[in-house]
């Protein structure tokens, strides 16, 4: 812990950021909920803007206090929280909670405390009519606080602790309409797919904490802990080094938070909670905690080619397979869902393709993908909150209900152009710099495959936003558009949001240039890569390319927006597309007709007629016996003799068998 008396305010209390969104959740959990319902929001509100307040000033504090400092890194506020006995020669384990402020934790408060407090805005208007709003709100702090509480967390214990409360309020958030069966279906689903890539997580926090015999992140990302780390350890079945091992599990753990093929199929879904649910989950938090995950342990994995390769090849394939579905799509959150999986395989792949061919590693692919994370969270939070007052006016989230919206929303209407714009990749917008960024790090690291990916990717983004954006805004209104209007608790939020999407990349570029660098183990070698000139150009001409082809087929004078809105009449190839490559089907093949019917249901008999049974006759025979027993305590003294004379007679004839 640092010299907490020659730290300024806000680093010496950072653990009121925290304490914040708890209180909220306590008082409105236990309180507000029950006897004040409609205060349940403003005091959130509040709460969460006292919030984002505290919190901004905290980073600006540690910016200038870490400026000497090795990495940035000081850890202002900690205590230890349980101590593991000593097993064996083994020293004992301590695991702390505690605040770790470096560049990517900074800006993860940063970003969650601002989304927070604008999503917390947006909810008054929505859940205005919301019978159940004072349960919304004290869910929605509780999300807030196990974020921060993930993204300050100075080992990864305390990240796993925070990791799985995530999991928890994002089932009651997903499930918030619990009267809709869809919703009951999304909830269970995000938890079982979420709950099967944490236990490997959990796998690989045991094999770390087994052999370095430490949580702390400062410990583990070390370079005796990856020496220690790269020695044989005896898994029981084989033996091998522990540092792959436990990379690809700890690795595993964001695999499936962030919703990466084939675990993605749980994100969708999640859009059956309120729009505010999946912009709160979409932007900044839960999706991008394993990006985080990943970042936060880097140091490391980029001693292993081998799952610094795994996460280059899951994240551009994932961006690449969510761009082609969702430009099929007619549900307009299920657009910004597939959105949302195509940039955070962008923000994956940047982190995996640092791995330059060859040897060393490109610091410059790291800070890409966290420069992505904070350009991303702004304008996907701004399309998230559009869509929402979108589906407000039109009672629908079918792009077939849609449609000349521009004159009725008009803030709205220029807000969603600006996030169009951002997430295209169009220059100036924030967009451009974080995506064009991961993009030349992937060709400067010796991988013009995966750099050609992030091309292509690019234009079909740019595509499939301008075609969501064109069929709400344009053409003709395809549903009564006669009480359309604009909510002033929505619309506030939708226009913030606006400003860091059109500057926020040009204002925090260098930021992220001299600042978001990780410590590199030491025979790591740092390399620069080879300057890629022409990827701005490249990129910027393809994603007017996606956008023309987009305003050509949805908007312009020979669009045929009817047949683009049938889907079920388009080419076989579409309708696969349409019905996302399948990939829901055949897990639900595996799941039911392969594990629950081949290998679930004989374990279940094997349990009831074996194990139980086993157990029941044991039982029965102790009563069967009692019951003997109990039957010859019956006082009669013939029955006495009887059996004395019957266990004479036995003892007699055993004893003349064995003595003879």
């Amino acid at each position: 812990m640092e010299n907490a008396a020659a730290l300024p305010f806000a680093l010496r209390h950072v653990w009121i950021v925290l304490a914040l969104p708890l209180l909220s959740f306590v008082l409105n959990g236990l309180w507000t909920c029950r006897k004040k319902e409609s205060w349940s929001g403003p005091i959130s509100t509040v709460l969460a803007g006292a919030n984002w307040i505290f919190g901004t000033l905290c980073v600006w504090q540690w910016w200038k206090a870490s400026a000497g400092l090795p990495g940035r890194s000081m850890v202002p506020w900690s205590f230890d929280w349980l101590t593991f006995g000593q097993l064996g020669t083994f020293r004992p384990l301590t695991a702390g909670i505690g605040a770790l402020l470096d560049p990517i934790s900074a800006m993860m408060v940063f970003v969650v405390a601002t989304i927070a407090f604008f999503v917390h805005v947006y909810s008054i208007g929505y859940m205005r009519e919301d019978p159940a709003r004072g349960r919304f709100f004290p869910l929605l702090s509780l999300f807030a606080f196990a974020m921060l509480g993930l993204v300050l967390a100075t080992n990864v214990f305390q990240m796993y602790v925070f990791w799985e409360l995530v999991g928890v309020s994002s089932y009651q958030l997903i499930g918030f309409w619990y009267h809709k069966p869809s919703a009951v279906a999304a909830s269970k689903k995000a938890f079982i797919v979420t709950r099967f890539a944490d236990a490997f997580f959990l796998l690989g926090i045991v094999v770390l904490a087994w052999v370095v015999r430490s949580f702390d992140f400062s410990v583990l990302n070390s370079a005796a802990a990856a020496e220690a780390l790269l020695r044989p350890v005896s898994f029981g079945f084989f033996e091998a080094p522990a540092l792959p091992v436990a990379a690809a599990l700890v690795f595993a753990g964001g695999w499936g938070k962030s919703a990466m093929f084939p675990l993605h199929i749980w994100l969708p879904d999640a859009m059956e909670g309120p729009t505010p649910v999946s912009s709160i989950i979409h932007s900044a938090t839960m999706v991008v905690a394993g990006v985080f995950l990943s970042a936060r342990m880097f140091p490391l994995f980029s001693a292993v080619p081998s799952v610094m390769g795994l996460i280059a090849f899951v994240g551009a394939f994932t961006a690449a397979f969510a761009a082609v579905v969702a430009i099929a799509q007619q549900d307009i959150k299920r657009i910004l869902a597939f959105s949302t999986l195509s940039q955070i395989g962008y923000m994956l792949f940047a982190l995996g393709a640092a791995a330059v061919c060859g040897g060393g590693v490109l610091v410059a692919g790291y800070s890409a993908s966290m420069f992505h994370v904070f350009t991303h969270a702004f304008f996907k939070c701004l399309l998230f909150l559009v869509a929402g007052s979108v589906i407000h006016v039109a009672g629908n989230n079918m792009l077939s209900c849609m449609g000349g919206l521009r004159t009725k929303m008009p803030l709205t209407y220029l807000s969603a152009l600006a996030a169009t714009l951002a997430i295209s990749g169009i220059p100036p917008f924030s967009g451009f710099w974080s995506k064009d960024e991961i993009v030349a790090s992937a060709f400067q690291a010796g991988h013009p495959v995966l750099g050609t990916v992030g091309l292509l990717v690019g234009a079909l983004t740019a595509f499939y936003m301008f075609r969501f954006f064109f069929l709400i805004f344009h053409g003709e209104a395809r549903s009564d558009r006669s009480h359309a209007h604009e909510d002033r608790w929505m619309t506030f939020p939708i226009v913030c949001l606006a400003i860091p999407s059109l500057c926020a990349g040009i204002l925090a570029k260098p930021l992220f240039e001299s600042a978001f660098r990780p410590r590199l183990l030491p025979w790591v070698q740092a390399v620069e890569g080879t300057h890629a000139a022409f990827v701005p150009v490249a990129a910027t001409l393809l994603a007017l390319l996606g956008a023309v082809a987009a305003w050509f087929l949805y908007c312009g004078p020979k669009a045929d927006v009817a047949r683009a809105l049938d889907a079920e009449h388009r080419p076989a190839w579409y309708r696969l597309v349409y019905r996302k490559f399948c990939i829901d089907e055949i897990w639900l093949f595996v799941v039911r007709r392969i594990l629950f019917e081949r290998v679930a249901a004989p374990i279940k008999w094997f349990d009831r007629k074996i194990v139980d049974g086993a157990m029941n006759l044991v039982g029965k025979s102790v009563v069967l016996a009692g019951w003997c027993v109990n039957a010859l305590q019956n006082g009669s003294l013939a029955t006495a003799l009887a059996f004395a004379a019957g266990g004479f007679i036995l003892v007699w004839l055993l004893a003349g068998n064995l003595f003879p």
